[in-house]
């Protein structure tokens, strides 16, 4: 199996949980998860890889961030390994969703940190909103369904039903 099957596979492992998974049980029993998704027919080197990056997005808010001051008070300078990550429409992407008010700078930071944290060397707008959708999701955030149904009517073919 090559580098880029293995982090298609990650995602698409993001895709299962968020369809057939309750965030209770992710944070609170990633063993039940696992299991569910050995089950689906997932490699355990690919749920493990799947399970730890979704566990990164609980783990960032403890590092503690500081405050970061409002759309209107700041711009958002990207650092080369983001622009490299993430073309420009995804960067523009990010930005409508902060400017509709889905995404604060504290949780465009998290995306960020996230989107960082996949194998990919430069992230689809696929994989960018799956990235939102998952951090949204796991904070609870009820704009995760607005995003996931945009990514449901850009992708349907690729989402398992």
């Amino acid at each position: 199996m090559t580098f880029l099957q293995e982090n298609k596979n990650m995602f698409d492992i993001l895709v299962y949980v968020y369809e057939h998974c309750r965030q209770a049980d992710v944070c609170g029993d990633p063993e039940r998860v696992a299991k569910r998704l050995s089950a689906a027919g997932f490699e355990d080197d690919d749920i493990s890889a799947a399970l730890t990056w979704l566990a990164g997005i609980a783990q960032v808010p403890r590092r503690g961030m500081a405050p970061l001051p409002g759309e209107a008070e700041a711009f958002r300078a990207y650092a080369p390994r983001e622009i490299a990550k993430l073309d420009v429409g995804a960067r523009g992407f990010l930005l409508s969703l902060e400017q509709s008010g889905i995404l604060s700078p504290q949780t465009r930071e998290l995306v960020l940190e996230r989107a960082l944290a996949t194998a990919d060397d430069v992230l689809s707008a696929e994989q960018l909103k799956l990235v939102v959708v998952m951090v949204l999701w796991n904070l609870r955030a009820p704009a995760s369904e607005l995003v996931a149904e945009e990514l449901r009517a850009s992708s349907a073919s690729r989402l398992p039903h």
